[in-house]
């Protein structure tokens, strides 16, 4: 039987909204309505990994096992390697390790769970998610990340081939080709465990640091990232996915109960 854990790495850092994770959401902190949502849509086990210890302290309050990990580490992925190396240290209990944001205050967890039988059938290091761009602005916005992969007619699976803030790909041939779409990448990561200890012991990439897009590191050392396509990621669909602004956090407190 493969064994999964969630690990979500919070830090308190963050420019435009501080101290996010400790945030009061109508009698909740942020990381415990985030923390509660995995516990009752995924079976797993769920840990939180924090960058700092005021989140470590918190999380004891509502029961969640925290582990405290360097607060300078680059990445969330490299901070969910850090928690996993010691909840794990000898490679023995878990196969599958989700990477779920402490942010994702209104995202449903459930959208993991192909990412998680993605991986457990073994032909892919990393699974992911994206969505169909609808918006035309979004096309062109190189905050919007495009995700490059062949969606045969009908399918809903498929490779990766790159990430990339450009427009692509481009239809150069549009009369022969009639899936025009392109797709948004969403930052949603299930990782085989040997998967993502490899990703964090790599060199940072050369497109990687070119496109500022970590994914791109495992595809530079011949990993394969698969992706399913889906319609929303939201559980309540009037708030943000994600609170990064204050008016992130004034909408969330108006929708989420």
């Amino acid at each position: 039987m493969t064994r999964v854990i969630t690990l979500m790495p919070v830090r308190l850092a963050a420019s435009r909204l501080p101290n996010k994770p400790l945030l009061k959401i109508n009698g909740k902190t942020a990381i415990q309505r985030v923390y509660e949502n995995v516990k009752k849509s995924l079976n797993t086990d769920v840990a939180i990994a924090a960058g700092d210890q005021a989140i470590v302290d918190e999380c004891k309050k509502f029961g969640a096992t925290a582990v405290l990990t360097d607060p300078n580490l680059p990445s969330g992925t490299d901070r969910i390697a850090a928690a996993l190396k010691v909840l794990d240290p000898d490679g023995s209990k878990y196969d599958v390790v989700v990477n779920f944001q402490g942010d994702n205050i209104n995202v449903d967890p459930k959208v993991n769970q192909p990412l998680i039988d993605m991986v457990q059938k073994g032909d892919c290091d990393i699974a992911t998610c994206g969505m169909v761009i609808k918006n035309e602005e979004d096309k062109t916005n190189p905050a919007v990340v495009k995700m490059v992969a062949g969606f045969k007619d009908g399918s809903k699976e498929a490779r990766c081939l790159y990430f990339t803030r450009s427009t692509a790909p481009l239809p150069r041939n549009p009369e022969k080709c009639k899936n025009q779409d392109l797709y948004q990448h969403i930052g949603i990561y299930v990782f085989k465990a040997n998967s993502l200890k490899k990703m964090v012991s790599l060199e940072p990439g050369v497109l990687e640091q070119r496109e500022a897009l970590e994914q791109l590191r495992a595809l530079e050392n011949g990993m394969t990232i698969r992706a399913k396509l889906v319609d929303d990621i939201r559980l309540n669909k009037n708030a943000p996915a994600d609170i990064n602004t204050p008016e992130d956090y004034e909408l969330a407190k108006k929708f989420i109960k």
